[in-house]
């Protein structure tokens, strides 16, 4: 067979569902294959929004997304995607195309190093040389990007090699276990965890994983140990528990930052360095137990004094099998904390002023989603209020991005998750600027037939610096700008369009919206001028007892 039919079926040995991509003619061969494939080709309308697809597809089900273009420009399309996938921790496979490398008559036209330039934002990237060396070379890229940590992949196909004959056939995957923690480490643990008297839990990126999820809301139910997530840990366990002491969606001085400040153990699951602190280490009041399926990386304000290093499920899991709860575990002070938070998080939800508030957004969003609903989060200041006010019951029911926090990532994010949960209630929500770096994908929903709602946040500006520009004093200059008409917008693409004139009308638009099916936009102005006072108010400290900002007496 062909070498590029070879390619296909190594791809077909490993499961593939779909490939998402824009073609060139150094694919055509690979294409052709394609055409007589059990894969799935996803044509999109710009290459970041395949890459940013595949990488949501594998965020969700754990297997390599793949997403394919041609060189050139076509490959360095890709680079925005291989770093979302490689800081996000996403599983992803990237495929190029490339000229001839045996004969060549173009010179260096369109040519560039790709191998090179994926390196520093890849688990492994390889230059394909041999029809022969297929099989291996696409083990190996899967391999690398699903073993923990998941990263990006890529392997560049010539096309003359593309074109060879071979009689090589795929490699199938070997049956493999990710190591378990060893029993010293398990009683170490236990027997910090016995000592302390404030401990609690922090679930991070790593932990947002099935089974992982599991063993967490068992473990929680069983010792009652309060917990905090990070952005990337949203939704592992249920956010409705009286336990959750909140997100970290600030940078520092919030609810669950004063949490972590009075513990006195921090059970650190799933911890990540690509998000942001979510406490330092450097005051040595506190013990920290690293949960992850691979050891720490020590820097100057994280050195966990003790770790359970193996699959993080199987870790948690032996925890709760080995301690009981303590009854001298004292979490009367965090008590306080989720009573003031669950005050401060209602503050303007009932709100209906026009342009709606974020917070009343966020609140009939949740009413309109069911808890399997899944919101696809673009980069902007609402990340932050959805971070922080926006209950996840499930993971991966909120799809944000804290790590590389591109723009342009919402909508091809939530078409990914319409593939992979088609019986779901799937919502991209944008800002007018995310929203527009890959608008013309909209088109690729159509096209699928998905029934797909995107709400854009339209303040007709780059929203998120301007409001950082004005709290550090400069002049408003340089972020403003025109949007389309986005009701005609969507219609142009042979979606619905809505425009909201009343907070009122929200609810009610979306939910008709799902039930007609079809692609639905609705363009809804927001009003952001509550970011400072509400959404980044300092919390005192416990030595000041925990006050719900703005109410004039303690929580307590």
């Amino acid at each position: 067979m062909k070498a590029s039919e070879l390619f296909v079926r190594c791809l077909e040995n490993e499961g593939v569902e779909y490939i998402f991509g824009v073609p060139g003619e150094e694919n055509l061969d690979l294409l052709d294959a394609l055409s007589r494939s059990t894969i799935r080709l996803i044509l999109t309308r710009h290459e970041q929004a395949a890459g940013f697809m595949a990488a949501t597809y594998g965020r969700l089900t754990g297997k390599a997304g793949v997403c394919l273009a041609t060189l050139g420009p076509g490959a360095t399309n890709l680079v925005t995607p291989a770093a979302y996938a490689q800081l996000g921790a996403m599983p992803l496979l990237i495929i190029t195309g490339q000229k001839p490398i045996h004969t060549s008559k173009q010179g260096h036209f369109q040519i560039i190093d790709v191998v090179d330039m994926m390196s520093p934002i890849s688990k492994y990237t390889r230059q394909i040389v041999s029809a022969a060396a297929i099989p291996a070379r696409v083990r190996n890229a899967f391999l690398r990007a699903e073993e923990e940590r998941p990263g990006a992949a890529h392997l560049e196909l010539p096309e003359d090699v593309a074109r060879e004959e071979t009689e090589a056939a795929p490699i199938r995957a070997s049956y493999h276990r990710r190591p378990v923690v060893e029993d010293k480490a398990v009683a170490h643990a236990v027997e910090l965890l016995r000592a302390a008297r404030r401990p609690v839990l922090l679930i991070g990126a790593g932990a947002n994983r099935k089974m992982t999820a599991k063993m967490l809301r068992a473990f929680v139910s069983r010792q009652g140990i309060p917990f905090v997530t990070t952005q990337m840990g949203k939704g592992v366990v249920d956010e409705t528990d009286p336990r959750f002491l909140g997100n970290c969606a600030l940078s520092a001085d919030d609810f669950p930052h004063r949490a972590l400040e009075a513990a006195d153990l921090i059970l650190n699951v799933g911890h990540d360095v690509v998000e942001k602190p979510p406490f330092f280490m450097n005051t040595g009041r506190r013990t920290v137990i690293h949960v992850n399926f691979l050891p720490a990386e020590v820097d100057p304000v994280y050195f966990p004094q003790a770790g359970l290093i193996g699959d993080i499920a199987n870790s948690i899991w032996r925890l709760n099998e080995a301690l009981e709860p303590q009854a001298h575990w004292d979490f009367g002070y965090f008590e306080q904390v989720a009573e003031a938070l669950r005050e401060h998080t209602c503050r303007g939800r009932d709100d209906d002023r026009f342009p709606v508030l974020p917070q009343h957004l966020v609140q009939v969003v949740r009413s309109v989603l069911p808890d399997d609903g899944i919101v696809a989060l673009d980069n902007g200041i609402y990340k932050i209020w959805f971070a922080r006010n926006y209950p996840a019951r499930q993971p991966n029911t909120v799809l944000l991005d804290n790590a590389l926090a591109s723009m342009g990532a919402g909508l091809p994010s939530a078409m990914a998750a319409k593939l992979v949960h088609p019986g779901r209630r799937v919502l991209a929500v944008c800002g007018d600027g995310g929203f527009m770096m890959n608008s013309q994908d909209l088109e690729t929903a159509v096209r699928l037939r998905q029934d797909l709602v995107v709400l854009i946040l339209n303040d007709s500006a780059y929203g998120m610096i301007r409001w950082k520009q004005a709290q550090m004093g400069f002049q408003d200059f340089g972020l403003s700008f025109r949007n389309p008409d986005f009701v005609k917008y969507a219609e142009s693409y042979g979606a619905s369009g809505h425009r909201i004139e009343s907070t009122a009308a929200l609810g009610e638009t979306m939910e008709n919206a799902y039930a007609a099916g079809g692609v639905h936009l609705i363009d809804l102005p927001v009003d952001y001028s509550q970011n400072g006072p509400v959404l980044f108010e300092e919390i005192p400290r416990e030595s000041a007892r925990v006050r719900a900002p703005g109410s004039d007496a303690p929580a307590t």
